[in-house]
């Protein structure tokens, strides 16, 4: 998703996709925007609490409901319990850090992924994490 993290580009940009561009909902996607860094509902709703005292726990959920509904933002699960929000569409993985538990995009090519003895079945969706050791926590290990 190429927008820019302008209120009007961001309100411009859900509209178009059929999302009545609320303060609520275009301040969750500015914050998605500004720091990919795979926020929860909490995150979330603790970092824009303060600009914006109505909001609700609730009100954050369902929005990133209607973004994923919409093909905005991918969620997923790092430890099967709290959902994580992603505004990278395109297709790449995630390296979880043991240690200091970041999440860290990086690229994937589907076309080498090999799924022998799925024939006849329906793929819905495929996710790709890896955990280790990032590079800051390795370095300071040493």
């Amino acid at each position: 998703m190429k927008i820019e993290n302008s209120v009007k580009e961001i309100s411009h940009f859900l509209s178009e996709k059929g999302i009545k561009p609320s303060y609520q909902r275009v301040k969750i996607l500015e914050r998605l925007l500004a720091d990919k860094n795979h926020p929860t509902v909490n995150d979330i709703y603790t970092d824009l609490i303060d600009e914006i005292p109505s909001l609700s726990k609730t009100t954050v959920y369902n929005t990133l409901n209607i973004f994923v509904e919409n093909d905005i933002v991918k969620s997923f699960s790092v430890d099967g319990n709290e959902a994580r929000y992603d505004v990278n569409a395109h297709s790449h993985g995630h390296f979880i850090c043991l240690s200091c538990k970041s999440i860290f995009d990086f690229e994937v090519d589907n076309s080498d992924i090999k799924l022998d003895n799925l024939d006849g079945f329906e793929i819905i969706q495929s996710e790709l994490t890896v955990r280790g050791i990032c590079k800051h926590c390795a370095s300071t290990k040493s």
